[in-house]
């Protein structure tokens, strides 16, 4: 770590710089894995690089606290300039394709869903690319908007780069825009929706309230890019949840070394398994990357709809540790962890 950034009262920027000097490459919009160690438990999460990939010498982190959050707490409140950290590779598809895309974009941020999208705007401005970007930004409140001097400070130098900000609880006598990224909201920011490439990303909720809102503005899926953002908040909400199954409720999680692991069912299998000490691969923790499959031998998982695996891991019976939740007592083949 060698700066730590205030941004706002609830976020910090860490920029994070190579011992030897050098980082590996990354796509804007890319994430990496951050390893960490709190309170004697070894675990991860995965942050978006905010920075831009045009530059080589850093990477920004820009990690907003979430509530009773286990590692942004740490990540916030004890580190300091100086600190070491592992990391996976950059990773992640939620990247522009001109291509595929197109280069006129429209980005539909909630909180700290801003951050791929601002290292996606800071290499269109490094670089002076031509792509033509509208940042539709969703805010709770005016005091908590990331990046906000930046973002003027760009689109003021840039015509090809615009953005409007959405408060849903403003102050009195606030005369933006609010309320919530609704239909209504992104008609009168964008008018005409076609031929542009949409992106989404921010808190679990806001995808149902924007993918609905594409919806009605009829905007094909084909045209919408999403971003994966970790596990439910609240799994037992989820389609296809068993009614007879408590959150809280307790089992066992039997492993092929012999260990037993107490696990609970509202919380993915990969936090109860690490913090029993047991490493398990991971990327992604949103059920994507698939590095963490695990072999159930027995038992039953529920997986939420953003759990990809394959065909051939629903075949022999590979569920994704970080999105697997158990229904009951469970056997696991798990694979050794590098780490």
């Amino acid at each position: 770590v060698s700066e730590v950034i205030p941004e706002t009262a609830t976020t910090r920027t860490l920029r994070l710089v190579s011992p030897g000097g050098w980082l590996p490459p990354f796509q804007a919009g890319q994430y990496v894995n951050l390893f960490v160690t709190v309170a004697g438990v070894r675990t991860s999460r995965p942050y978006s690089i905010a920075s831009s990939p045009a530059q080589t010498g850093h990477w920004d982190l820009t990690v907003r606290r979430a509530g009773g959050g286990f590692v942004s707490d740490y990540l916030l409140d004890e580190v300091r300039v100086g600190d070491v950290f592992e990391s996976t590779s950059p990773a992640g598809t939620f990247t522009h394709n001109p291509l595929f895309h197109g280069n006129h974009l429209v980005f539909l941020a909630g909180g700290s869903g801003i951050t791929p999208f601002m290292s996606m705007i800071r290499e269109t401005a490094d670089r002076g690319l031509e792509r033509r970007i509208h940042l539709i930004y969703g805010t709770r409140t005016t005091d908590d908007v990331i990046f906000r001097d930046e973002l003027d400070a760009i689109a003021g130098r840039h015509p090809n780069i615009t953005w409007d900000l959405v408060v849903s609880e403003p102050p009195a006598g606030y005369e933006g825009r609010t309320g919530f990224l609704d239909a209504a909201c992104l008609r009168d920011c964008l008018g005409d929706a076609a031929g542009r490439m949409f992106y989404v990303c921010g808190p679990e909720e806001m995808y149902t309230l924007c993918l609905a809102a594409l919806d009605e503005l009829r905007v094909p899926r084909r045209r919408v890019r999403r971003e994966v953002y970790g596990p439910p908040r609240e799994v037992t909400r989820q389609p296809g949840w068993p009614a007879d199954i408590a959150g809280d409720a307790e089992f066992t999680a039997t492993l092929n070394d012999g260990r037993a692991v107490a696990v609970r069912a509202g919380e993915p299998l990969m936090n109860a398994l690490e913090r029993a000490g047991v490493g398990v691969a991971a990327q992604c923790r949103s059920g994507e990357c698939s590095l963490c499959r695990t072999r159930l031998v027995s038992g039953t998982v529920f997986q939420p709809a953003g759990a990809r695996l394959r065909r051939s891991d629903r075949r022999f019976g590979y569920i994704h540790a970080c999105f697997a939740y158990p229904l009951s007592d469970i056997t696991l083949d798990l694979l050794p962890s590098p780490g």
